[in-house]
């Protein structure tokens, strides 16, 4: 029967030998993500559909190729690739049990069925053997090993040991235990029959029989096979990374093809606890309808992205979770005015302590601006209209620099999803009513933070992969001072936003806010010499939140990380550059302070835009008396089907004092405010308004 048996062997292998070998298809391995000190974020599938972490054979367990070699091949190191003794073991108990109870692949056979898969055929078999021949005499029995151990396949998508290994006992191929070891080479035979996560018993018994196979070939002695079958196996990792799930699908596209471990920008602390602090905000503001949120943190030296919230829960359908917010075109309201002003500054059109009027004014098109608060201020410093947010100022500053260089600024500083051209937004873009990715705008931010120049981010360090965009000078470092210096100033924010916001911190950070008109979107994006933050609220359905502001949605997450980057990235405190004066200004005329003015602060300016010495004169427009609501001549009307007290006009006028005298017909109304409200009654009506010794009056009709 053996002589028969080696016969048939050598009439398998003949056709094969006079055949000659055919070359292997090449696996490409799964790329692995990683954060930026090496932990893992996220696994995805090779070509193979399968995870595989190939590694050289000093990374695998000697345990698991000694348990691999007692299960599967303990002649491996003396046959040439076909172990006759093998075949002829296996034809005998074969044919004496009627069925097949036994098989004789090699390693290197198996290897040869992994590289060139085959029908299980007698010809099949053949062709097998005479690849595994082919190998033996192309490539080393170490190099056999080491392929042999990353093709494996171990059940639930894992290929190679070295994936197996972190997904059943979350520990690198290198530090199996024996145990593990001989647990994993059991799989070898029937990684479904023995697919631990369904049939852990089976999987274990197989293990014991591997020890067993161990001890018998003396690849351990009986002490060691005790301790082996008496440890405890726990699956300890059933389960993959999945962590910054948006960050990571944005990344993935851009691997380069040849590369499988990416070393991430990101720092997964933070993420997680970005991820977290989103979450609980969140689940805060349901009732005021607010379902989502993202956020973008950038190390402002790099441009590398430290953090990436796409949503508050990838895994919520129905607040659509995996719509990625920070990619996500949403209108930014306010946040775009640093913009705004830094280019006025950047020209010398303004200087933080020039006037601007805050009052009810018609732009070209009939756009009329309203202020967050629906009050009127007046004359307001350019510091004080930026901080404080004021809409009607930093249109005012729009009209001098004009619409298409702000346009063009912005789309230097990245925001280059505003495709339109400049007479689209008009104006109103300087009040964000253009769509811009928070992605884009955090980023734009981190421009200011490193004084005017723009970088495109940073997705990843090892390989290096940058988003698009190319390395420019967007404003100069005095400008971006500048804007900083207001954007930091908590006092001067005072006065809209109060002096315990959150965005206010015991060190220094720069901060805007930025709401989207109906509240459909609210931003706050903030700022250190070192890192930037943006955060953004809102739905992704685009339905307004009740009255939820930058402040007060956006604002308390920024607040927090803030806090929380603050003491793991600790940051200085802005430095003023070279060409950067401050100096005492009049208040009463935004230039200079001289000997005559008697109201004056400290201001901080560009030295090359100096504006001129006050000589005591110059006053500005506040000293005129105006009443901008109502206007001279409106006509309005009763609603019949709305409650007469829900029905009144607003009464409002530009004053240089701060409380004003009101005359309707003829008749002294209570209080000083220079703001009142009016419940409409019909007839004619006269209205007058006294302050500072002026008068100011206007004419109006209410129809019954």
């Amino acid at each position: 029967m053996k002589k028969r048996a080696f016969t048939l062997v050598v009439l398998l292998l003949l056709p094969c030998l006079l055949l000659g070998g055919e070359e292997a298809f090449l696996l490409s391995p799964s790329k692995q993500i990683y954060d930026r000190y090496g932990t893992p974020m996220r696994g995805f599938l090779s070509e193979n559909n399968t995870y595989y972490l190939p590694v050289p054979l000093g990374e695998i367990s000697p345990w698991l190729i000694a348990a691999t070699l007692a299960a599967e091949d303990k002649r491996f190191f003396s046959h040439p690739g076909v172990d006759v003794k093998a075949v002829l073991r296996a034809a005998w108990q074969n044919v004496s049990g009627g069925e097949i109870v036994s098989g004789a692949s090699t390693i290197t056979q198996q290897l040869a069925r992994a590289l060139e898969p085959r029908p299980r055929t007698l010809w099949g078999k053949a062709k097998e053997a005479y690849n595994a021949l082919t190998l033996e005499r192309e490539m080393t029995k170490e190099e056999i090993l080491e392929e042999y151990f990353n093709l494996l396949e171990l059940g639930n998508l894992t290929q190679g040991v070295e994936a197996a290994s972190r997904f059943y006992f979350n520990v690198p191929a290198a530090e199996l235990s024996l145990s593990q070891a001989a647990f994993l080479a059991g799989l070898i035979k029937s990684p479904t029959y023995y697919n631990p996560l369904k049939h852990f018993s089976r999987a274990l018994k197989r293990r014991d029989w591997v020890l067993k196979r161990m001890r018998e070939n003396e690849f351990i002695d009986e002490e060691m096979y005790r301790l082996a079958l008496a440890e405890k196996l726990e699956l300890k990792s059933a389960s993959r990374p999945f962590d910054a799930p948006h960050f990571t699908r944005l990344v993935y596209p851009l691997i380069p093809k040849d590369a499988t471990d990416v070393y991430s920008t990101l720092d997964r602390d933070l993420q997680l606890y970005a991820e977290q602090l989103v979450k609980n905000y969140i689940s805060h503001l349901q009732e005021e309808n607010v379902t989502n949120a993202a956020v973008v943190v950038v190390d402002n030296a790099t441009g590398g992205v430290l953090a990436y919230v796409g949503s508050a829960d990838f895994y919520n359908d129905k607040t659509n979770g995996q719509v990625d917010g920070a990619r996500a075109l949403r209108q930014p309201g306010s946040a775009l005015k640093p913009f705004v002003y830094g280019l006025a500054f950047e020209t010398g059109l303004l200087t933080p302590a020039s006037l601007l009027s805050d009052e009810d004014t018609f732009f070209e098109g009939g756009f009329r601006p309203r202020n967050y608060d629906e009050n009127y201020h007046g004359f307001v410093s350019v510091r004080s209209a930026l901080a404080c947010s004021y809409n009607i100022p930093a249109v005012k500053a729009a009209e001098k620099t004009g619409a298409t260089d702000l346009l063009a600024l912005l789309r230097r500083a990245g925001l280059t999803s505003l495709e339109k051209p400049a007479d689209f937004y008009g104006l109103g873009l300087a009040l964000g009513n253009g769509e811009v990715r928070l992605l884009d705008l955090t980023n734009a931010y981190a421009a200011l933070a490193r004084g005017g120049v723009y970088k495109p981010l940073i997705v990843a360090q090892e390989p290096v992969i940058r988003l698009p965009g190319r390395e420019t000078r967007v404003f100069s470092e005095q400008t971006a001072y500048l804007v900083t210096d207001i954007l930091q100033d908590n006092n001067a924010r005072a006065p809209a936003f109060g002096l315990n916001s959150p965005l206010s911190v015991p060190f220094a950070l720069a901060a805007k806010t930025g709401t989207s008109k109906d509240y459909k979107d609210n931003f706050t994006v903030a700022y250190t010499p070192r890192w930037t933050i943006g955060v953004w609220v809102g739905n992704f359905d685009a339905t307004p939140m009740q009255r939820i502001s930058g402040v007060t949605g956006a604002g308390p997450i920024m607040h927090d990380l803030a806090v929380y980057l603050q003491h793991k990235y600790p940051s200085p405190a802005f430095t003023a550059p070279e060409g950067i004066r401050r100096a005492l200004v009049c208040t009463q005329s935004g230039l200079l302070a001289g000997e005559h003015c008697a109201h004056t602060k400290e201001e901080v300016f560009n030295q090359r835009y100096l504006p001129a010495v006050c000589d005591g004169n110059h006053t500005p427009a506040p000293q005129q008396l105006k009443i901008v609501s109502p206007a001279a001549g409106d006509v309005y009307k009763i609603d019949p089907s709305v409650p007469l007290a829900s029905q009144a006009v607003k009464f409002a006028a530009v004053c240089p004092q701060e409380s004003c005298t009101w005359q309707l017909d003829g008749k002294k109304r209570p209080g000083s405010s220079c703001q009142d409200w009016w419940t409409l009654s019909p007839g004619k009506h006269e209205l007058s308004v006294s302050c500072a010794g002026q008068t100011d009056e206007v004419r109006f009709e209410v129809l019954p």
